[in-house]
């Protein structure tokens, strides 16, 4: 039986990943002989993205319980470099989704926004 540690490090790739896809971490633990993660994402793209990482370390899932949700309505805060479109692109897979997430944050100007400013993922 695996420990704790060596499951989180063979998992590793997961969070890692996740982070790129908003993954929002609730907990990480064992249960049993299993890792758990357990999170949420703003949307189906990032958990897609993410179990196609857990697929390619073990397809059969068989040291792991993954508990991914979907939970729209998550914001981002912007950072130097970013678009609307690159945002949407990483969170939705999709550069186009860029007005679903405008809309969602009140931005009249697309082509618009500074660092630290909040937009909601919808």
């Amino acid at each position: 039986m695996a420990s704790f540690e060596e499951l989180q490090a063979k998992y590793q790739a997961v969070l890692d990943k996740g982070h790129d896809v908003g993954l929002s971490v609730q907990n990480v633990n064992l249960e049993g002989d299993k890792i758990l993660i357990r999170g949420t994402v703003p949307a189906e793209h990032g958990k897609n993205v993410l179990w196609d990482v857990i697929k390619g370390i073990d397809a059969g899932v068989s040291d792991a319980i993954i508990d991914i949700n979907v939970q729209p309505g998550s914001s981002y805060t912007v950072v130097s470099g970013d678009t609307l479109s690159k945002i949407a692109k990483r969170f939705y897979g999709d550069a186009n989704h860029y007005h679903a997430i405008a809309q969602a944050s009140g931005i009249s100007n697309p082509d618009h926004i500074e660092v630290g400013q909040v937009v909601t993922l919808p």
